[in-house]
């Protein structure tokens, strides 16, 4: 009888989300690198969609995971026990955060952070209109899909959640619109699947501004930009803004499933009462996430990976230059590569996975080409990633 390739058993038994994934058999990861079955070594030019952050197999990681997974796993739903590696995780996130930014709700995921996180809103509020924004991305449950900003993958699945508007990023049609019916305004500091898009520094304050005259919510989108990714901690350090909540993810978990979504103690009580288990999760903060996330940012803070990152991003701009890119719009070791057009850039891009780098597109960029490396890459690595690319580049047109 002749065996089943694991391959066969991915297309057979597992839902796909596209008609091609990269369909690489992967067999280990460490640090910047991932190797396939055939041992064939790869940058890991992405970091699994900003998730490894500090990179892949981190020992500090790993001993916390076996540590807590011997003392205990799930126990109980979210909310209910006190569980060290859910207390201490918090406390460690908002003493890096502002005093208004001092309760942690723990998710199973960022999706799952910005579901709480609109429920939040429209709880204290007493009001159902949001702001949004074209291009933007909070996830693919159906309250984040109503929403993210294209009618492209909302429109399969109406209906969705009503009084939502959108509007262009850096619009001030944006601002006009936020009045006394408005529950909140959701945004990425920086609008990640955009192709990496930075707010105007004065149209985020008026953003603030507005907000804070007709009392509604500033609910911040860090879920890709959080943990170091731009050049700071959190992305909105850099525009002097505070959001009334920020939502977390990827990075979040070091590797492991977490998201949450963070307020003030007294907003965050709207959840308890009336109803009571206003919102309620069973395996969210899950105890093995938590001290490995807990690892991964003391992992963070402790090697001081932020301090390098904006050197990091002029090396990145100015080895990644060619006569075929367009433009390379950066935010800290965050990049998007323009090309012409899709088809240039997918053909770049199976070029690069060929060449032993792992990039992907933007979903509402997709003529650009993704760059986010784990943190720890050294310049001498980041150099090699971007020769690796250009050479890429030469190899589709030569």
């Amino acid at each position: 009888m002749t065996a089943i390739s694991n391959r066969q058993l991915f297309f057979n038994h597992l839902g796909q989300t596209s008609q091609a994934p990269m369909g690489i058999e992967m067999l280990k990861a460490k640090g910047i690198y991932l190797y396939d079955i055939n041992n064939k070594k790869y940058i890991d030019a992405i970091s699994g969609f900003s998730v490894a952050n500090i990179g892949h197999s981190n020992n500090e990681i790993i001993t916390a995971i076996q540590q807590q997974a011997e003392q205990y796993m799930h126990l109980i739903v979210y909310g209910e026990f006190i569980q060290q590696p859910q207390v201490a995780y918090a406390k460690l996130l908002v003493d890096n955060l502002p005093k208004i930014l001092n309760c942690v709700y723990f998710t199973n995921s960022g999706a799952e952070a910005t579901e709480g996180a609109m429920k939040l809103a429209k709880r204290v509020t007493n009001r159902s209109k949001i702001i949004a924004f074209n291009h933007s991305y909070h996830g693919s449950t159906q309250g984040a899909l109503s929403v993210m900003g294209s009618e492209y993958w909302r429109n399969a699945y109406r209906p969705l959640l009503p009084n939502v508007y959108h509007f262009n990023f850096n619009n001030e049609n944006a601002i006009n619109a936020i009045d006394e019916n408005t529950a909140c305004v959701i945004l990425e500091i920086v609008q990640a699947e955009a192709g990496i898009i930075q707010p105007d520094s004065n149209w985020i304050k008026q953003i603030r501004k507005k907000c804070n005259e007709n009392n509604v919510l500033l609910i911040a989108d860090e879920i890709q930009s959080g943990f170091g990714r731009t050049g700071t901690l959190f992305a909105f350090e850099q525009f002097n803004i505070i959001p009334d909540i920020l939502l977390l993810g990827k990075a979040l978990g070091g590797g492991m499933p977490l998201g949450a979504f963070i307020a003030d103690k007294k907003l965050m009580n709207a959840l308890t009462n009336n109803p009571v288990l206003g919102h309620i999760t069973t395996f969210g903060g899950h105890p093995v996430s938590c001290a490995a996330g807990k690892a991964a940012m003391e992992f963070l803070l402790k090697e001081n990976l932020i301090h390098s990152i904006k050197e990091k991003e002029k090396i990145l701009k100015q080895t990644l230059q060619h006569q075929k890119i367009k433009i390379v719009r950066t935010c800290g070791l965050w990049a998007a590569v323009e090309f012409d057009s899709f088809e240039i850039n997918h053909a770049i891009i199976q070029k690069c996975i060929a060449n032993g780098v792992i990039t992907d597109w933007f979903l509402f960029a997709d003529n650009c080409l993704r760059i986010a490396p784990p943190l720890i890459i050294t310049t001498e690595e980041l150099v090699m990633l971007c020769n690796i690319v250009k050479q890429s580049i030469d190899d589709v047109f030569k």
